[in-house]
């Protein structure tokens, strides 16, 4: 992802597992997200976070000291998680064989693809909120009434989410 540039971005929870099912979870990815927006490091357009996904509508801005933004997000999360799960006694169930590290939480190969018009942007924004209806989730019945998503921002001008910006304002 180049810095200054508006890109849809997927990140999966390695194996596909559903970390996020529990809101505790996805207020580890809303808290992340609000702390490098505010530090300036990223804008956020839309967003929905899912039982082993996230999708985001963002743009980098700068890095965060030596790192990306993504990288730091990613690196930050993770850290929380391992917390999270460490307290739990399932931190096992995130153990990788690797020489350098234990626990994977991220898979590696996000997925970034950079939003070049409004049409890209509106057709990623509206697979974005309704990511939670889809059959195998059924997370809702209307885009808006989920809880962890940019929806209610498009559609009610609901501002639930102090980090988020208005995409149309720069595509």
């Amino acid at each position: 992802m180049e810095i200054g540039e508006v890109f849809f971005w997927t990140a999966t929870i390695h194996q596909w597992q559903h970390l996020l099912w529990e809101d505790r979870y996805k207020d580890v990815v809303i808290s992340s997200l609000d702390y490098l927006s505010k530090a300036g490091k990223i804008d956020v357009y839309a967003f929905v976070i899912m039982p082993n996904h996230i999708h985001l509508i963002w743009k980098t801005n700068a890095l965060n000291g030596k790192e990306t933004a993504q990288g730091s997000f990613l690196k930050h999360t993770a850290h929380v998680f391992g917390k999270m799960l460490r307290q739990e006694g399932k931190l096992g169930l995130y153990k990788v064989d690797a020489a350098n590290k234990k626990h994977e939480f991220w898979q590696r190969d996000s997925l970034a693809v950079h939003l070049y018009s409004r049409d890209v942007a509106l057709q990623k924004l509206k697979y974005i909120h309704n990511n939670p209806l889809a059959e195998h989730w059924q997370l809702a019945k209307d885009p808006c009434e989920y809880r962890y998503s940019s929806a209610g921002y498009y559609e009610l001008n609901e501002k639930n989410f102090s980090f988020l910006k208005d995409l149309w304002e720069v595509i």
